[in-house]
Protein backbone atom coordinates (compact mmCIF):
# COMPACT_ATOMS: atom_id res chain seq x y z
CA UNK A 1 0.00 0.00 0.00
CA UNK A 2 1.07 3.53 -0.63
CA UNK A 3 2.83 5.57 2.03
CA UNK A 4 4.76 8.82 2.09
CA UNK A 5 8.17 9.33 3.69
CA UNK A 6 9.30 12.44 5.55
CA UNK A 7 12.97 12.69 6.49
CA UNK A 8 14.47 14.96 9.12
CA UNK A 9 17.97 14.92 10.60
CA UNK A 10 16.97 12.62 13.45
CA UNK A 11 13.74 10.86 12.41
CA UNK A 12 12.24 9.04 9.42
CA UNK A 13 8.46 9.46 9.52
CA UNK A 14 6.03 7.21 7.65
CA UNK A 15 2.78 8.86 6.64
CA UNK A 16 -0.40 7.07 5.59
CA UNK A 17 -3.55 8.50 4.10
CA UNK A 18 -6.59 8.77 6.36
CA UNK A 19 -9.98 10.43 6.27
CA UNK A 20 -10.50 12.98 9.03
CA UNK A 21 -13.38 15.21 10.03
CA UNK A 22 -12.42 18.86 9.53
CA UNK A 23 -15.69 20.41 10.73
CA UNK A 24 -19.05 19.47 12.21
CA UNK A 25 -20.07 16.96 14.88
CA UNK A 26 -18.76 13.41 14.69
CA UNK A 27 -20.92 10.88 16.59
CA UNK A 28 -18.68 7.99 15.47
CA UNK A 29 -15.16 8.98 14.46
CA UNK A 30 -14.52 5.69 12.64
CA UNK A 31 -17.77 5.32 10.71
CA UNK A 32 -19.46 7.75 8.32
CA UNK A 33 -23.01 7.43 7.06
CA UNK A 34 -23.55 9.17 3.74
CA UNK A 35 -26.94 9.61 2.03
CA UNK A 36 -26.82 9.54 -1.77
CA UNK A 37 -29.59 10.23 -4.28
CA UNK A 38 -29.31 7.93 -7.26
CA UNK A 39 -29.05 9.85 -10.56
CA UNK A 40 -30.63 8.65 -13.82
CA UNK A 41 -27.26 8.92 -15.53
CA UNK A 42 -24.31 7.66 -13.53
CA UNK A 43 -26.29 6.11 -10.70
CA UNK A 44 -24.48 6.46 -7.38
CA UNK A 45 -21.28 7.55 -9.13
CA UNK A 46 -19.01 4.96 -7.55
CA UNK A 47 -17.49 1.53 -8.14
CA UNK A 48 -16.63 -1.23 -5.66
CA UNK A 49 -14.19 -4.12 -5.41
CA UNK A 50 -13.76 -7.02 -3.03
CA UNK A 51 -16.00 -9.38 -1.11
CA UNK A 52 -16.06 -12.07 1.57
CA UNK A 53 -15.24 -14.80 -0.98
CA UNK A 54 -11.76 -13.28 -1.23
CA UNK A 55 -11.54 -12.65 2.53
CA UNK A 56 -11.39 -8.89 1.99
CA UNK A 57 -14.00 -6.19 2.63
CA UNK A 58 -15.96 -4.52 -0.14
CA UNK A 59 -14.13 -1.28 -0.85
CA UNK A 60 -14.95 1.81 -2.93
CA UNK A 61 -12.47 1.61 -5.80
CA UNK A 62 -13.61 4.51 -8.01
CA UNK A 63 -15.51 7.75 -7.54
CA UNK A 64 -16.77 9.41 -10.70
CA UNK A 65 -16.16 13.14 -10.92
CA UNK A 66 -19.22 15.39 -10.46
CA UNK A 67 -21.50 12.41 -9.74
CA UNK A 68 -23.46 11.72 -6.55
CA UNK A 69 -20.66 10.15 -4.46
CA UNK A 70 -18.18 12.86 -5.50
CA UNK A 71 -20.61 15.72 -4.78
CA UNK A 72 -21.32 14.40 -1.28
CA UNK A 73 -17.72 15.20 -0.31
CA UNK A 74 -17.88 12.41 2.27
CA UNK A 75 -16.83 9.32 0.31
CA UNK A 76 -13.27 8.38 -0.70
CA UNK A 77 -11.46 5.67 -2.60
CA UNK A 78 -10.40 3.13 0.01
CA UNK A 79 -13.62 3.39 2.07
CA UNK A 80 -14.86 -0.05 3.18
CA UNK A 81 -18.64 -0.42 2.92
CA UNK A 82 -20.04 -1.36 6.35
CA UNK A 83 -23.81 -0.94 5.88
CA UNK A 84 -26.29 -0.24 3.08
CA UNK A 85 -29.57 1.31 4.32
CA UNK A 86 -28.80 0.00 7.81
CA UNK A 87 -28.12 -3.56 6.64
CA UNK A 88 -24.66 -4.84 7.60
CA UNK A 89 -22.55 -6.09 4.69
CA UNK A 90 -19.30 -6.74 6.57
CA UNK A 91 -19.45 -10.47 5.82
CA UNK A 92 -21.21 -10.21 2.46
CA UNK A 93 -19.95 -11.42 -0.89
CA UNK A 94 -19.31 -9.04 -3.75
CA UNK A 95 -22.48 -10.09 -5.59
CA UNK A 96 -24.62 -9.63 -2.47
CA UNK A 97 -23.41 -6.05 -2.03
CA UNK A 98 -23.92 -5.33 -5.75
CA UNK A 99 -27.54 -6.55 -5.58
CA UNK A 100 -28.19 -4.65 -2.36
CA UNK A 101 -26.95 -1.37 -3.88
CA UNK A 102 -28.87 -1.94 -7.12
CA UNK A 103 -32.17 -2.52 -5.28
CA UNK A 104 -31.72 0.06 -2.53
CA UNK A 105 -34.00 2.64 -4.15
CA UNK A 106 -33.33 6.24 -5.09
CA UNK A 107 -32.23 7.28 -1.58
CA UNK A 108 -29.28 5.16 -0.44
CA UNK A 109 -27.61 5.45 2.98
CA UNK A 110 -24.07 4.00 2.89
CA UNK A 111 -22.03 3.60 6.07
CA UNK A 112 -18.30 3.38 5.44
CA UNK A 113 -14.97 3.21 7.26
CA UNK A 114 -11.69 4.27 5.61
CA UNK A 115 -9.05 1.57 5.32
CA UNK A 116 -5.58 3.07 5.74
CA UNK A 117 -4.03 -0.11 4.42
CA UNK A 118 -6.24 -0.69 1.41
CA UNK A 119 -6.27 -4.23 -0.06
CA UNK A 120 -3.60 -4.74 -2.68
CA UNK A 121 -6.13 -5.62 -5.38
CA UNK A 122 -7.41 -2.03 -5.16
CA UNK A 123 -4.14 -0.88 -6.76
CA UNK A 124 -4.03 -3.51 -9.49
CA UNK A 125 -5.26 -2.58 -13.01
CA UNK A 126 -7.29 -5.77 -13.32
CA UNK A 127 -9.85 -4.19 -15.63
CA UNK A 128 -13.27 -2.66 -15.45
CA UNK A 129 -16.33 -3.82 -17.36
CA UNK A 130 -17.59 -1.31 -19.87
CA UNK A 131 -21.16 0.04 -20.23
CA UNK A 132 -23.52 -2.87 -20.61
CA UNK A 133 -26.96 -3.94 -19.53
CA UNK A 134 -25.56 -7.41 -18.97
CA UNK A 135 -25.25 -7.99 -15.23
CA UNK A 136 -23.29 -11.19 -15.62
CA UNK A 137 -21.11 -12.76 -12.97
CA UNK A 138 -18.07 -11.26 -14.72
CA UNK A 139 -19.51 -7.76 -14.37
CA UNK A 140 -19.91 -8.40 -10.64
CA UNK A 141 -16.50 -10.00 -10.15
CA UNK A 142 -14.79 -8.89 -6.91
CA UNK A 143 -11.60 -8.27 -8.92
CA UNK A 144 -13.36 -5.84 -11.26
CA UNK A 145 -14.80 -2.42 -10.59
CA UNK A 146 -18.53 -2.99 -10.22
CA UNK A 147 -19.90 0.41 -11.01
CA UNK A 148 -22.21 1.22 -13.89
CA UNK A 149 -24.48 -1.76 -13.22
CA UNK A 150 -25.17 -0.38 -9.73
CA UNK A 151 -27.51 2.16 -11.35
CA UNK A 152 -30.60 0.16 -10.55
CA UNK A 153 -34.01 1.15 -11.92
CA UNK A 154 -34.76 4.74 -11.06
CA UNK A 155 -38.48 5.58 -10.67
CA UNK A 156 -37.81 9.24 -11.39
CA UNK A 157 -38.78 10.47 -14.85
CA UNK A 158 -36.89 13.74 -14.45
CA UNK A 159 -33.29 14.25 -13.39
CA UNK A 160 -33.03 14.46 -9.61
CA UNK A 161 -30.94 17.03 -7.86
CA UNK A 162 -27.54 15.73 -6.83
CA UNK A 163 -26.90 15.07 -3.18
CA UNK A 164 -24.69 17.57 -1.44
CA UNK A 165 -23.57 18.16 2.16
CA UNK A 166 -25.66 20.58 4.20
CA UNK A 167 -24.30 23.19 6.57
CA UNK A 168 -24.94 20.96 9.61
CA UNK A 169 -23.26 17.87 8.18
CA UNK A 170 -19.63 17.15 9.06
CA UNK A 171 -16.99 17.71 6.40
CA UNK A 172 -14.24 15.20 5.72
CA UNK A 173 -10.89 15.35 3.98
CA UNK A 174 -8.33 12.73 3.02
CA UNK A 175 -4.92 13.72 4.38
CA UNK A 176 -1.43 12.29 4.90
CA UNK A 177 -0.98 11.67 8.63
CA UNK A 178 2.13 10.66 10.59
CA UNK A 179 1.71 7.03 11.65
CA UNK A 180 5.21 5.82 12.51
CA UNK A 181 8.39 7.59 13.58
CA UNK A 182 11.70 5.74 13.31
CA UNK A 183 14.59 7.33 15.26
CA UNK A 184 17.74 7.34 13.13
CA UNK A 185 20.31 7.48 15.93
CA UNK A 186 22.11 4.09 15.84
CA UNK A 187 19.57 2.85 13.26
CA UNK A 188 20.54 0.28 10.62
CA UNK A 189 19.49 -0.34 7.02
CA UNK A 190 19.17 -3.64 5.18
CA UNK A 191 18.63 -4.24 1.45
CA UNK A 192 18.93 -8.02 1.71
CA UNK A 193 16.15 -10.59 2.00
CA UNK A 194 16.44 -12.28 5.40
CA UNK A 195 18.62 -15.38 5.38
CA UNK A 196 19.80 -14.88 1.78
CA UNK A 197 22.26 -12.93 -0.33
CA UNK A 198 19.43 -11.65 -2.55
CA UNK A 199 19.76 -7.91 -2.93
CA UNK A 200 16.60 -5.86 -3.26
CA UNK A 201 17.36 -3.51 -6.14
CA UNK A 202 14.62 -0.99 -5.29
CA UNK A 203 13.70 -1.67 -1.67
CA UNK A 204 15.16 -1.67 1.83
CA UNK A 205 14.20 -1.75 5.49
CA UNK A 206 15.17 0.67 8.27
CA UNK A 207 15.43 -0.72 11.80
CA UNK A 208 15.71 1.55 14.83
CA UNK A 209 17.79 0.84 17.93
CA UNK A 210 14.60 0.30 19.98
CA UNK A 211 13.33 -2.37 17.58
CA UNK A 212 10.92 -0.21 15.56
CA UNK A 213 10.98 -1.15 11.88
CA UNK A 214 9.63 0.56 8.79
CA UNK A 215 8.94 -2.78 7.16
CA UNK A 216 10.03 -3.20 3.54
CA UNK A 217 9.98 0.16 1.76
CA UNK A 218 9.63 -0.46 -1.98
CA UNK A 219 10.31 2.41 -4.38
CA UNK A 220 9.20 3.00 -7.96
CA UNK A 221 12.75 2.74 -9.29
CA UNK A 222 16.23 1.65 -8.23
CA UNK A 223 17.40 5.25 -8.68
CA UNK A 224 14.81 6.55 -6.19
CA UNK A 225 15.72 3.76 -3.77
CA UNK A 226 19.44 4.59 -4.07
CA UNK A 227 18.76 8.30 -3.44
CA UNK A 228 16.76 7.56 -0.27
CA UNK A 229 19.35 5.04 0.89
CA UNK A 230 22.11 7.63 0.49
CA UNK A 231 20.13 10.34 2.28
CA UNK A 232 19.26 8.06 5.22
CA UNK A 233 22.82 6.74 5.49
CA UNK A 234 24.16 10.29 5.59
CA UNK A 235 21.83 11.26 8.45
CA UNK A 236 22.63 8.07 10.39
CA UNK A 237 26.37 8.71 9.93
CA UNK A 238 26.00 12.32 11.14
CA UNK A 239 24.13 11.15 14.26
CA UNK A 240 26.75 8.45 14.88
CA UNK A 241 29.43 11.12 14.71
CA UNK A 242 27.53 13.16 17.32
CA UNK A 243 27.33 10.09 19.59
CA UNK A 244 31.07 9.52 19.16
CA UNK A 245 31.83 13.12 20.16
CA UNK A 246 29.65 12.78 23.27
CA UNK A 247 31.33 9.48 24.21
CA UNK A 248 34.80 10.96 23.69
CA UNK A 249 34.10 13.75 26.18
CA UNK A 250 34.10 11.08 28.89
CA UNK A 251 37.25 9.35 27.61
CA UNK A 252 40.93 10.12 27.92
CA UNK A 253 42.98 11.20 24.90
CA UNK A 254 44.35 7.66 24.55
CA UNK A 255 40.91 6.03 24.68
CA UNK A 256 38.97 7.95 22.02
CA UNK A 257 36.38 6.39 19.69
CA UNK A 258 37.78 6.52 16.15
CA UNK A 259 34.78 5.02 14.36
CA UNK A 260 31.72 2.85 15.00
CA UNK A 261 28.69 1.60 13.11
CA UNK A 262 26.53 -1.30 11.96
CA UNK A 263 27.73 -4.08 9.65
CA UNK A 264 26.52 -7.56 8.66
CA UNK A 265 28.69 -10.45 9.85
CA UNK A 266 28.67 -13.77 8.01
CA UNK A 267 28.02 -16.62 10.40
CA UNK A 268 30.79 -19.18 10.70
CA UNK A 269 30.36 -22.72 9.44
CA UNK A 270 29.96 -24.44 6.09
CA UNK A 271 26.24 -25.01 6.67
CA UNK A 272 25.38 -21.32 6.62
CA UNK A 273 27.40 -19.49 3.92
CA UNK A 274 24.46 -17.17 3.22
CA UNK A 275 23.49 -16.36 6.80
CA UNK A 276 24.44 -12.93 8.08
CA UNK A 277 23.61 -11.20 11.32
CA UNK A 278 23.80 -7.55 12.34
CA UNK A 279 26.81 -6.55 14.45
CA UNK A 280 27.92 -3.17 15.77
CA UNK A 281 31.65 -2.52 15.45
CA UNK A 282 33.72 0.08 17.27
CA UNK A 283 37.34 1.21 17.12
CA UNK A 284 38.17 2.74 20.48
CA UNK A 285 41.52 3.36 22.12
CA UNK A 286 43.64 0.21 21.87
CA UNK A 287 40.77 -2.14 21.00
CA UNK A 288 38.51 -3.37 18.22
CA UNK A 289 35.05 -4.22 19.64
CA UNK A 290 32.23 -6.39 18.28
CA UNK A 291 28.79 -5.86 19.85
CA UNK A 292 25.35 -7.35 19.23
CA UNK A 293 23.81 -4.00 20.27
CA UNK A 294 25.47 -0.55 20.33
CA UNK A 295 27.09 0.67 23.56
CA UNK A 296 25.03 3.54 24.94
CA UNK A 297 26.76 3.93 28.32
CA UNK A 298 30.31 3.61 29.63
CA UNK A 299 29.42 0.28 31.28
CA UNK A 300 28.35 -1.20 27.93
CA UNK A 301 31.95 -1.22 26.65
CA UNK A 302 32.87 -4.12 28.94
CA UNK A 303 29.91 -6.14 27.58
CA UNK A 304 31.28 -6.56 24.06
CA UNK A 305 30.97 -10.00 22.47
CA UNK A 306 34.58 -9.84 21.26
CA UNK A 307 37.49 -7.50 21.97
CA UNK A 308 40.82 -7.53 20.14
CA UNK A 309 44.00 -5.48 20.42
CA UNK A 310 44.27 -3.23 17.36
CA UNK A 311 47.98 -3.97 16.87
CA UNK A 312 47.15 -7.67 16.47
CA UNK A 313 44.42 -7.50 13.81
CA UNK A 314 44.63 -7.18 10.04
CA UNK A 315 42.00 -5.39 7.92
CA UNK A 316 41.44 -6.88 4.44
CA UNK A 317 39.29 -5.61 1.55
CA UNK A 318 37.75 -8.24 -0.71
CA UNK A 319 38.55 -6.93 -4.20
CA UNK A 320 36.46 -9.60 -5.94
CA UNK A 321 33.25 -8.13 -4.58
CA UNK A 322 34.23 -4.66 -5.79
CA UNK A 323 34.79 -5.91 -9.33
CA UNK A 324 31.47 -7.74 -9.39
CA UNK A 325 29.73 -4.68 -8.05
CA UNK A 326 30.62 -2.52 -11.07
CA UNK A 327 27.86 -4.00 -13.24
CA UNK A 328 25.54 -4.30 -10.24
CA UNK A 329 25.65 -0.58 -9.43
CA UNK A 330 25.32 0.28 -13.11
CA UNK A 331 22.09 -1.71 -13.31
CA UNK A 332 20.78 -0.23 -10.07
CA UNK A 333 21.21 3.32 -11.35
CA UNK A 334 19.74 2.46 -14.76
CA UNK A 335 16.63 1.29 -12.93
CA UNK A 336 16.71 -2.30 -14.21
CA UNK A 337 14.38 -4.37 -12.03
CA UNK A 338 15.98 -7.68 -11.19
CA UNK A 339 16.63 -9.86 -8.17
CA UNK A 340 20.36 -10.36 -8.09
CA UNK A 341 21.67 -13.71 -6.87
CA UNK A 342 25.37 -13.18 -6.27
CA UNK A 343 26.10 -16.82 -5.36
CA UNK A 344 27.16 -16.27 -1.75
CA UNK A 345 28.80 -13.00 -2.71
CA UNK A 346 27.91 -9.57 -1.41
CA UNK A 347 29.40 -6.30 -2.59
CA UNK A 348 31.32 -4.13 -0.10
CA UNK A 349 32.91 -6.89 1.99
CA UNK A 350 35.90 -6.88 4.28
CA UNK A 351 37.39 -9.21 6.87
CA UNK A 352 39.35 -8.67 10.05
CA UNK A 353 41.98 -11.34 10.69
CA UNK A 354 42.49 -11.93 14.42
CA UNK A 355 44.56 -14.32 16.53
CA UNK A 356 45.08 -18.04 15.96
CA UNK A 357 44.27 -17.79 12.25
CA UNK A 358 40.64 -16.82 12.81
CA UNK A 359 38.82 -14.01 11.01
CA UNK A 360 35.52 -12.13 11.02
CA UNK A 361 33.85 -11.54 7.64
CA UNK A 362 31.72 -8.40 7.29
CA UNK A 363 29.52 -6.69 4.70
CA UNK A 364 28.28 -3.08 4.54
CA UNK A 365 25.54 -1.52 2.41
CA UNK A 366 27.51 1.12 0.48
CA UNK A 367 30.97 1.67 -0.99
CA UNK A 368 31.34 4.90 0.99
CA UNK A 369 30.93 2.91 4.24
CA UNK A 370 33.61 0.46 3.14
CA UNK A 371 36.01 3.33 2.41
CA UNK A 372 35.38 4.84 5.85
CA UNK A 373 36.00 1.52 7.63
CA UNK A 374 39.23 1.00 5.69
CA UNK A 375 40.58 4.44 6.57
CA UNK A 376 39.35 4.21 10.19
CA UNK A 377 41.04 0.86 10.81
CA UNK A 378 44.27 2.21 9.33
CA UNK A 379 44.14 5.33 11.50
CA UNK A 380 43.18 3.47 14.69
CA UNK A 381 45.98 0.93 14.23
CA UNK A 382 48.59 3.61 13.52
CA UNK A 383 47.57 5.61 16.60
CA UNK A 384 47.77 2.51 18.78
CA UNK A 385 51.22 1.58 17.44
CA UNK A 386 52.52 5.08 18.18
CA UNK A 387 50.90 5.11 21.64
CA UNK A 388 52.19 1.65 22.54
CA UNK A 389 55.69 2.18 21.18
CA UNK A 390 56.61 -1.47 21.55
CA UNK A 391 55.11 -4.96 21.86
CA UNK A 392 56.84 -8.01 23.30
CA UNK A 393 55.88 -11.65 22.64
CA UNK A 394 57.26 -14.75 24.30
CA UNK A 395 58.58 -17.34 21.88
CA UNK A 396 61.02 -20.24 21.66
CA UNK A 397 63.59 -21.72 19.35
CA UNK A 398 65.37 -25.06 19.74
CA UNK A 399 64.14 -25.36 23.32
CA UNK A 400 65.24 -21.90 24.40
CA UNK A 401 62.73 -19.49 25.95
CA UNK A 402 63.02 -16.17 24.12
CA UNK A 403 61.33 -12.76 23.92
CA UNK A 404 60.63 -11.02 20.62
CA UNK A 405 60.10 -7.24 20.74
CA UNK A 406 58.74 -4.87 18.10
CA UNK A 407 59.78 -1.30 18.84
CA UNK A 408 58.52 1.63 16.76
CA UNK A 409 61.84 3.47 17.12
CA UNK A 410 64.32 0.59 17.20
CA UNK A 411 62.83 -2.24 15.10
CA UNK A 412 63.16 -5.98 15.88
CA UNK A 413 64.91 -7.29 18.98
CA UNK A 414 65.25 -10.86 20.27
CA UNK A 415 66.61 -11.56 23.75
CA UNK A 416 66.91 -14.43 26.21
CA UNK A 417 63.92 -14.55 28.55
CA UNK A 418 66.02 -15.54 31.56
CA UNK A 419 69.26 -13.59 31.18
CA UNK A 420 67.72 -10.68 29.18
CA UNK A 421 70.77 -10.86 26.92
CA UNK A 422 70.11 -9.42 23.44
CA UNK A 423 70.65 -12.14 20.82
CA UNK A 424 70.08 -9.98 17.74
CA UNK A 425 68.59 -6.65 16.64
CA UNK A 426 67.55 -5.31 13.21
CA UNK A 427 65.84 -2.18 11.90
CA UNK A 428 62.51 -2.37 10.07
CA UNK A 429 64.29 -1.46 6.83
CA UNK A 430 66.50 -4.55 7.17
CA UNK A 431 63.59 -6.98 6.92
CA UNK A 432 63.71 -8.35 3.36
CA UNK A 433 61.24 -11.22 3.54
CA UNK A 434 59.52 -13.84 5.64
CA UNK A 435 57.82 -17.24 5.47
CA UNK A 436 55.82 -19.33 7.92
CA UNK A 437 54.25 -22.76 8.23
CA UNK A 438 50.78 -21.36 8.94
CA UNK A 439 50.85 -22.82 12.45
CA UNK A 440 53.54 -21.70 14.89
CA UNK A 441 56.89 -21.18 13.09
CA UNK A 442 58.14 -18.17 11.13
CA UNK A 443 61.38 -17.36 9.31
CA UNK A 444 62.43 -13.71 9.18
CA UNK A 445 65.01 -12.71 6.56
CA UNK A 446 67.19 -9.73 7.50
CA UNK A 447 69.99 -8.07 5.52
CA UNK A 448 73.19 -7.40 7.47
CA UNK A 449 74.13 -3.73 6.90
CA UNK A 450 77.88 -4.50 6.93
CA UNK A 451 78.16 -7.78 5.02
CA UNK A 452 74.97 -7.27 2.92
CA UNK A 453 74.31 -10.95 3.52
CA UNK A 454 70.83 -12.30 4.32
CA UNK A 455 70.50 -13.71 7.83
CA UNK A 456 67.62 -16.06 8.62
CA UNK A 457 66.07 -15.98 12.09
CA UNK A 458 63.59 -18.71 13.00
CA UNK A 459 61.13 -18.38 15.88
CA UNK A 460 58.14 -20.30 17.22
CA UNK A 461 55.09 -18.52 18.70
CA UNK A 462 51.98 -19.76 20.46
CA UNK A 463 49.80 -17.31 18.44
CA UNK A 464 51.65 -16.78 15.18
CA UNK A 465 48.78 -14.86 13.50
CA UNK A 466 48.77 -12.15 16.19
CA UNK A 467 52.54 -11.71 15.86
CA UNK A 468 52.45 -11.46 12.05
CA UNK A 469 49.58 -8.97 12.21
CA UNK A 470 51.52 -6.93 14.75
CA UNK A 471 54.62 -6.90 12.50
CA UNK A 472 52.41 -5.69 9.63
CA UNK A 473 50.90 -2.95 11.85
CA UNK A 474 54.27 -1.66 13.03
CA UNK A 475 55.82 -1.62 9.54
CA UNK A 476 52.77 0.07 7.99
CA UNK A 477 52.74 2.68 10.77
CA UNK A 478 56.45 3.27 10.25
CA UNK A 479 55.97 3.80 6.51
CA UNK A 480 53.00 6.11 7.22
CA UNK A 481 55.10 8.25 9.54
CA UNK A 482 57.74 8.63 6.82
CA UNK A 483 55.48 9.01 3.77
CA UNK A 484 51.75 9.59 4.52
CA UNK A 485 50.95 10.03 0.81
CA UNK A 486 52.06 6.46 0.11
CA UNK A 487 49.56 5.06 2.60
CA UNK A 488 46.77 7.21 1.14
CA UNK A 489 47.48 5.71 -2.28
CA UNK A 490 46.92 2.20 -0.87
CA UNK A 491 43.27 2.71 0.12
CA UNK A 492 41.47 0.22 -2.13
CA UNK A 493 37.86 1.03 -1.24
CA UNK A 494 38.29 4.80 -1.33
CA UNK A 495 40.04 4.63 -4.70
CA UNK A 496 37.24 2.46 -6.08
CA UNK A 497 34.46 4.66 -4.68
CA UNK A 498 35.93 7.91 -6.05
CA UNK A 499 36.69 6.46 -9.49
CA UNK A 500 33.07 5.33 -9.84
Amino acid sequence: YEIRLKLSKEVLTIQKQDVICVSGSVPNANHRTVKLRRQPVGGLGLSIKGGAEHKVPVVISKILKDQAADQSGMLFIGDAVIQVNGISVEGATHEEVVQLLRNAGDEVAITVQYLREAPSFLKLPLGSPGPSSDHSSRASSPLFDSGLHLNGNSTNTAPSSPSSPTANEPKYEKRWLDTLSVPLSMARISRYKAGTNKLRSNAFEVLALDGISTGILQFCSAQESADWLRALSTNISDLTLQNMKMANKCCSASDQVIHMGWVNERLQGEDSPQLYTFKFLALKGSSFYIFSTPPVSTLDWIRAEKTYNLCEVLFKIHKLWLNNDCWLQANLYLGIHQDYELENQRPYCFSVVVGHGKSHYFNVEQGSELAIWEKSFQRAIFLEVQRTGSKTFTCSWQGESLCFTLDFAVGFTCFDNKTKKILWRFKFSQLKGSSDDGKTRVKLLFQNTETKQIETKELEFQDLTAVLNCIHSFIAAKVASVDPSFIDSQFIARKYTYSN
